[in-house]
């Protein structure tokens, strides 16, 4: 395998790339979607079995994306090419690329949104009155518009001088802030039984729906099957720890899961809201919340600036997934590279952002089941998408590139590994695929 290239950029340390890592799998889906998931799938119950999905199942495929990244030093097309020279298999990297982008033209969207709560709520702390904003079709385009101008900004830096740099500020900068809101919304009388449904399983709970939601939400929420952790891997130089990074990203995405539930279900109990209100519980259900807290509008800043530094960081990481097709394949400038890929996700996703504002026909269009051009849009690329990605990449670990090959990759840089190693094979070769099917079937209702 080739190393990278002088032009192309790695990860300056070990450090650097955990926390870009952890950026891209920290954002909206710790934040919104995992406490969402958590209130409507029994709270600690739901906790558990994420904990033992992420172990087992999820941390094997990262380590194996991870492994293929730094072998070959290339993004998701050119990474299946340097082990099969001219295989089909390339156009799993095309998938990869392509899902990339389609999750990024809906998921900038709603981090628009979230940053027009942020500052919508600057203007009621300055102003006074109501939270003000109510997502017309125009401000949601422009809000939309202005955070992929700021992703454009980081990842046109490049490697170390952009993503890097950036996620070393950004992601201390998210912990102070969760941890702030976390100890004000501990002080509020009956919060205690908000952390006591959060983090105690109730085993009663625990069905076929739990799991499921639970498998889900990991393979989400750590960013597989897009090529993101490939690509990111890709920066790694040989001297770097795979396993140790991975465990590591791993270890700050779900803690960063839990500090989310811990912000969100003692303030909700303790005002007597439903924490099992689903995806209307960020944006309905908190700002409630917020308006009963006493300084509850300094608490919505501060918690919807923390969400919009998560969701940048991970908008960071699709963006730089499709940049880095265009640099290493066709030998574009990054700046090209990151400006055509950036505008090219704009006109994809203004349906979405219409659709948000409930826009018709966008908001009624009805597909695969869904209804609405976000919800089809995250059903294809946020959940199918990202289980047949992840599926086809334990294939092609097993029957193309070996996983001995992927075992050897990670054992250059932690020979402890090779005490571990028989044990992920199993995992990826029949523990993985199996799980990551019985996601498919659901999807397909099946």
């Amino acid at each position: 395998m080739t190393s990278a290239t002088s032009g192309r950029g790695q990860w300056s340390s070990q450090l650097g790339f955990v926390l870009a890592a952890a950026g891209s799998a920290v954002g909206l889906g710790n934040i919104w979607r995992f406490p969402y998931v958590a209130g409507e799938s029994g709270g600690g119950a739901f906790v558990l079995v994420y904990l033992v999905c992420v172990a087992f199942i999820a941390l094997p495929v990262m380590l194996l994306e991870i492994s293929l990244g730094r072998a070959t030093q290339k993004n998701p097309v050119g990474a299946f090419l340097a082990v099969r020279p001219g295989t089909s298999w390339r156009y799993l990297g095309y998938l990869a690329l392509v899902t990339g982008l389609g999750i990024l033209s809906y998921y900038a969207v709603i981090a628009g949104k979230v940053a027009a709560y942020c500052v919508s709520y600057g203007q009621t702390l300055v102003q006074g009155g109501a939270h003000p904003y109510h997502g017309t079709s125009l401000s949601t385009v422009v809000f939309f518009a202005v955070f992929l101008v700021l992703t454009v900004l980081v990842v046109v830096g490049g490697v170390q001088r952009g993503i890097e740099r950036w996620s070393k500020i950004l992601m201390p900068l998210l912990v102070v802030t969760m941890l702030g809101i976390i100890l004000r919304g501990l002080f509020l009388p009956g919060s205690m039984a908000g952390v006591q449904w959060f983090l105690t399983p109730d085993f009663t709970k625990i069905d076929g729906r739990v799991v499921l939601n639970a498998m889900a939400q990991a393979f989400f929420s750590l960013s597989l099957g897009m090529g993101a952790m490939l690509t990111y891997g890709s920066y790694l130089s040989k001297r770097q720890d795979i396993l140790r990074c991975g465990v590591w990203v791993v270890v700050f995405d779900t803690l960063i899961a839990i500090l989310a539930g811990l912000m969100i279900f003692p303030a909700v109990f303790a005002l007597g809201q439903n924490p099992a209100a689903g995806t209307t519980l960020i944006f309905q259900v908190l700002p409630e919340v917020f308006a009963k807290m006493a300084g509850g509008t300094g608490i919505a800043i501060l918690f919807f600036f923390l969400l919009s530094v998560a969701a940048l960081t991970s908008t960071v990481s699709l963006l730089e997934v499709v940049t880095a097709y265009f640099v290493d394949e066709l030998s574009w400038p990054r700046s090209r590279a990151v400006w055509v890929v950036g505008g090219a996700t704009f006109i994809v996703g203004i349906p979405s952002a219409l659709d948000m504002a409930g826009v018709a026909p966008y908001s009624s269009l009805t597909l695969v089941g869904k209804t609405g051009f976000f919800a089809v849009m995250d059903f294809l690329w946020g959940n199918l998408s990202l289980a047949l990605g992840s599926l086809m990449l334990c294939l092609f670990g097993i029957f193309v590139w070996g996983l001995h090959r992927a075992a050897a990759e990670i054992e250059s840089s932690a020979p402890f590994f090779s005490s571990l190693s028989g044990t992920w094979r199993f995992f990826v070769r029949w523990v993985c695929p199996l799980s990551i099917a019985v996601i498919l079937a659901t999807l397909f209702g099946l």
